[in-house]
């Protein structure tokens, strides 16, 4: 057997055995990950006195539906759902719009201090928001918006991470198809609307799961300009849900499992686009 033959075949070892390795690291990743979820999963099927017993139970119980009639019988959840829905799906829907139209003018247009400007937006990201808390809360009160749907809205529709995202996917598009459209009398914003929101597709869907996952998560914000418990949030109602003495983990736990539905449901529908738009703008043409 020739040389040649047996380092082939000593290659073709050395690559089964790497994708071997490799297949079984990212499918121990993988389960370790999907572990904390399996468990949420099973422990929202058992009563409180069964979630933490040693050993812990593997399998579902019982006892799913008494934790969802307690959760919406008495602790308003539904209230705080339907708030997060609409709150959420309104600050998505607005905020992506106005950081795409952000970026697109910071991308395709020269204006004085455009480039102060956006650096003034890159170094915003540091700020935590805990930095901004106050002055929000005491613009609320001036307008007197506490416990109200534009106190969690308006505050949150310029998100500089989505200017920034949706500003770098705008230099990848063509400079010669936006001039084509106005040549041909299309304006500004029949422009951007017909012909540059289609082609960065990918990077809106990308965008939209961010600030619809930023928003349905947020805590400290809601807790702070919410008064009333039909006002409340999802991540509120269930902060009120753990009390002082005791706590329902059955109803706690199930209510966080209803809490992630959403965000699931999002991302799947998304999914096709989501990869695609992180990695917009990443090669230009």
């Amino acid at each position: 057997m020739t040389p040649h033959v047996l380092s082939g075949r000593s290659h073709r070892a050395r690559e089964r055995s790497l994708s071997v390795f490799l297949t079984t690291f990212i499918a121990l990743g993988a389960l370790v990950m999907v572990a904390p979820f399996l468990w949420l999963i099973v422990a929202s099927t058992h009563p409180t006195r069964d979630i933490f017993t040693t050993p812990p139970n593997v399998l579902p119980g019982g006892h799913f539906w008494e934790n969802l009639v307690t959760l919406f019988g008495s602790s308003g959840f539904a209230d705080a759902l339907r708030n997060s829905l609409i709150v959420s799906t309104v600050s998505t829907v607005l905020g992506v719009f106005i950081c795409t139209a952000a970026g697109y003018a910071f991308a395709k247009f020269t204006f004085p201090g455009r480039n102060a400007m956006f650096v003034v937006i890159i170094a915003s990201l540091a700020l935590p928001s805990q930095v901004t808390l106050v002055p929000l809360f005491q613009m609320m009160v001036t307008f007197e918006w506490l416990n109200s749907y534009q106190s969690l809205i308006l505050p949150s529709l310029a998100v500089p991470f989505g200017i920034f995202l949706m500003r770098q996917t705008m230099l990848s598009v063509p400079d010669e198809l936006i001039q084509a459209a106005r040549v041909d009398g299309a304006g500004e914003f029949r422009t951007f609307v017909q012909i540059v929101l289609p082609t960065v597709r990918p990077a809106l869907a990308a965008c939209s799961i961010f600030l619809f996952l930023g928003q349905w998560n947020d805590f400290v914000y809601p807790l702070v300009v919410l008064r009333t418990q039909d006002a409340y949030t999802v991540p509120v109602a269930l902060a009120s849900l753990q009390g002082v003495s005791s706590t329902d983990y059955g109803a706690l736990l199930t209510g966080t499992l209803v809490s992630i539905t959403p965000v699931l449901l999002l991302f799947l529908f998304l999914q096709r686009h989501f990869v695609a738009g992180l990695l917009a703008g990443s090669v230009k043409q």
